[in-house]
């Protein structure tokens, strides 16, 4: 496998904001939820799911039910990895497309998977860039699907590189004007950029309670709607689709709720998207 050589640590962490976020993220590298789930079929996300969840996998035997419940949590989370390659439009195998804070990579090998295209992954957290990289061997795919000890300000490929870049809950982590001026580079004329994330209600979010229990958990900075829509707007990136899936998502928290496998922070999303100071958005975007 040829790989990158990797970026010195001051260059790609510029700031204290992006030192915390990535010690946290290094720390969390034993997060029992995302692991677990990611076990199921060796597919690790770092996002949450959509969809109705099978009422079933709260009953029967006592023994087995952590099972059914993580089989049909990483069900969910599965599904909005779909739902997001679906917006991506038509790519062909000989296209390229960047996974912006790629996590541990479960994104990426699934457009491989669809789209037989070469991926690159780009994270501030060094574990995961190790970790992606071991399931893509384990794949046998490591040629075709890259990780990098990357900053998603500042990635440095080359103007034009990309006909697709996504990026999927990590856009609280940055400035959106810096971030969407990147990927505006990255991706040619018509290119796509598929986000999703949870936004802030810009008449009520910014005083509610729990968002702000949100942003205190995962050491972020949730953006109101229309910050997204301003940016997009400065960098040339025009909305095709704007799906609304706080309503999709709400099951996957109900469920988490409902488990062994609750951290504490289930109300607070639950209480966000049912006072709705919190939105669950994906935006489709193309580079003009």
């Amino acid at each position: 496998m040829t790989t990158s050589t990797p970026a010195p640590t001051s260059r790609v962490l510029r700031t204290d904001f992006q030192r915390a976020v990535a010690a946290y993220w290094n720390s969390h590298q034993r997060d029992p939820v995302n692991l677990l789930l990611g076990d199921v079929d060796r597919l690790y996300h770092h996002h949450y799911g959509i969809g109705e969840f099978d009422r079933s996998v709260l009953l029967g035997a006592e023994e087995t039910r952590t099972e059914r419940v993580v089989q049909e949590l990483h069900r969910l989370e599965t599904a909005q990895a779909d739902l997001l390659l679906d917006h991506l439009g038509d790519i062909t195998p000989q296209d390229r497309l960047l996974d912006a804070g790629s996590g541990r990579g479960g994104t990426s090998l699934m457009a491989h998977g669809r789209f037989g295209c070469h991926v690159d992954g780009v994270t501030i957290s060094e574990y995961q860039v190790g970790f992606s990289e071991d399931r893509a061997q384990e794949r046998g795919v490591g040629e075709a699907v890259r990780f990098h000890f990357r900053n998603m300000l500042d990635t440095g490929f080359a103007e034009g590189t990309f006909r697709g870049v996504w990026t999927n809950e990590t856009t609280m982590y940055v400035d959106l004007h810096e971030l969407y001026g990147e990927l505006a580079r990255l991706l040619g004329h018509g290119g796509r950029y598929v986000c999703v994330t949870g936004c802030s209600n810009d008449v009520t979010g910014l005083r509610s309670k729990a968002v702000s229990r949100i942003d205190e958990h995962y050491t972020c900075n949730i953006h109101p709607r229309s910050a997204y829509f301003k940016a997009l707007a400065a960098n040339g990136l025009v909305p095709l689709d704007v799906v609304d899936l706080t309503a999709a998502t709400l099951p996957y928290w109900e469920l988490r709720a409902a488990s062994s496998l609750a951290t504490g922070i289930e109300d607070a999303f639950l209480t966000a998207y049912k006072e709705g100071s919190f939105h669950y958005l994906l935006i489709a975007a193309d580079r003009i």
